[in-house]
């Protein structure tokens, strides 16, 4: 399968408008499958899924084939889009795979001209009789095996055509739930970072154009980029803990009944965030739930950048850093909401 590159958020816009009008299209028969392959393609180039763009388009024109057969690219979409089929040689006994590379529109004609086909191939009234009433007469040869083709190869491709239809309609219904999950998901996250982004600088000044930056690495394809946003957001939340909780002397805690030591210095800004944490909620569930995603994300950051002291860059992917991003704003939403 080819990579998707992601679409821009206009193209999200649009694709979730245009799957929503296919889905129409199908279910109430408003166009014939034909067209509505063509939109579908639209719908997958909209996405960038190149793949299934070309399908869509050899789904409506048919599948190219040459003299020596289909080349291998063209039957993979084709095995894709379930169009192959197991055919057993009647001689050798060898089972071979097949596809077949009839476009949409044929298919629609074949099913739509059974009628006008049947009609044609309809015996003639003909009536035979002779004055020799010791001659034998026979009618003549009637149109019945062309009639069976005609109705053997319209099943068929009604067969074939509902298979199409339902291919297309599945394609489209996944795309739009995805595509409604991912707006409903972009906007809550747009809300919380809205939030945390007014708020932090009364806080942390200097944290907004930090964020931005995260972003401006977030979209970059060098995966040195994708730590340096990791990194930024480390930094972040070192300068949250040391406006919120400035470093000061460890302490003795009882944990779990054992007596344990708070390291609560520069670099322990995690422990400082819980700490404040600790002393701004009476709830014990939430300071339970915060301070394990404060302690989870801190770790991993924290490893991210001791690895990247140690030269390694290329310590983190495209998908943790995301993951890191929204993880450090729902982190800092929580904590700012106990001001």
């Amino acid at each position: 399968m080819t990579e998707l590159v992601p679409p821009s958020k206009q193209a999200l816009r649009e694709a979730l408008a245009l799957s929503e009008d296919i889905l129409k299209n199908i279910e109430l028969s408003e166009m014939p499958l034909a067209n509505i392959s063509l939109k579908t393609s639209r719908l997958a180039r909209l996405l960038n899924d190149f793949d299934s763009q070309k399908i869509m388009e050899f789904e409506a024109s048919g599948y190219p084939s040459t003299p020596t057969g289909v080349p291998p690219d063209i039957y993979r979409l084709a095995v894709i889009a379930g169009r192959e089929s197991q055919q057993k040689n009647e001689k050798s006994g060898e089972i071979n795979n097949y596809i077949y590379t009839t476009s949409i529109e044929e298919l629609e004609q074949e099913v739509k001209s059974t009628d006008a086909a049947l009609a044609a191939a309809r015996d003639p009234d003909v009536s035979v009789s002779s004055a020799n009433p010791y001659q034998t007469v026979w009618n003549p040869v009637g149109n019945k095996f062309e009639r069976d083709t005609i109705r053997s190869n319209a099943a068929r491709a009604q067969r074939r055509l509902s298979s199409r239809r339902s291919f297309i309609y599945s394609y489209t219904l996944r795309r739009h739930h995805e595509l409604r999950f991912s707006g409903i998901a972009d906007d809550i996250f747009s809300r919380i970072r809205e939030k945390v982004d007014s708020a932090i600088g009364d806080q942390v000044p200097d944290a907004v154009q930090k964020l931005a930056a995260v972003y401006e690495n977030l979209q970059s394809e060098n995966p040195e980029d994708w730590a340096n946003a990791v990194h930024s957001c480390r930094r972040i939340l070192q300068d949250l803990a040391d406006a919120l909780y400035p470093p000061r002397e460890d302490i003795n805690k009882d944990v779990n009944g054992n007596r344990r030591v708070i390291k609560l210095g520069p670099d322990n800004y995690i422990n400082r965030l819980i700490a404040f944490l600790e002393e701004r909620t009476d709830s014990k569930r939430f300071e339970e739930i915060v301070g394990s995603h404060l302690g989870f994300i801190g770790d991993r950051l924290d490893s991210v950048f001791q690895a990247a002291q140690k030269g390694s860059h290329s310590v983190v992917s495209k998908e943790e850093a995301d993951r890191y991003v929204v993880y450090t704003y729902l982190v800092i939403g929580d904590i700012l909401s106990m001001q």
